[in-house]
């Protein structure tokens, strides 16, 4: 084998398993608006606000007062 042949399973075998250490998450906001993430949203930020990447990749900054819950999904 040589290593372009090697070299295309090992990066598939490596997506696959960092895809798998994402847990998404949740967000609702007191409004009823939900965002659903890729990953658990970072903690407050000193500013007061949430910062996290919705699942279309777009970046999403909400105040901590608006946010009602943040869960695992099911």
């Amino acid at each position: 084998m040589n290593i372009k042949t090697l070299g295309l399973p090992v990066a598939l075998a490596a997506c696959v398993a960092l895809a798998g250490c994402s847990t998404p998450t949740v967000v609702t906001l007191h409004n009823g608006t939900q965002y659903l993430t890729r990953d658990m949203p970072k903690t407050r930020t000193k500013d007061g606000f949430f910062e996290f990447e919705d699942i279309s990749g777009a970046k999403v900054k909400v105040r901590a007062d608006d946010v009602a819950t943040i869960r695992k999904e099911d």
